[in-house]
């Protein structure tokens, strides 16, 4: 199986913020659309490296990795398996614990 790596940082933004692609060019909504969805429905293992950026607003998180069971239809168990999520740098690893709350607590819509 093909492993995708994506750096929030480097290949999204450094100031990830945001819902709602209505929120500004660098939303939760945005990231989850453009970069998680077309990587898994590729096939592949995604594995998310949360470090180097601003922060996170739990906005953000929840509408990027729980979007993905709520909004895209993903089963929980799926997303827990396929998207791999870490923090390079350890001051960020809070943040992992966050987003797979989030994707725990998904309901589908």
């Amino acid at each position: 199986m093909k492993t995708v790596r994506i750096s929030v940082a480097k290949d999204f933004s450094k100031v990830p913020a945001g819902r709602y692609s209505g929120d500004g060019s660098f939303s939760g909504q945005k990231f989850r659309e453009d970069y998680l969805v077309p990587a898994l429905r590729s096939g592949a293992t995604v594995v998310v490296d949360l470090a180097g950026v601003a922060g996170y607003g739990s906005s953000f998180l929840e509408e990027a990795f729980g979007g993905l069971v709520r909004k895209e239809g993903f089963e929980r168990d799926f997303v827990e398996r396929r998207v791999v999520l870490e923090a390079s740098d350890r001051a960020f690893r809070p943040y992992v614990g966050l987003a797979r709350q989030y994707v725990e607590r998904a309901e589908p819509e």
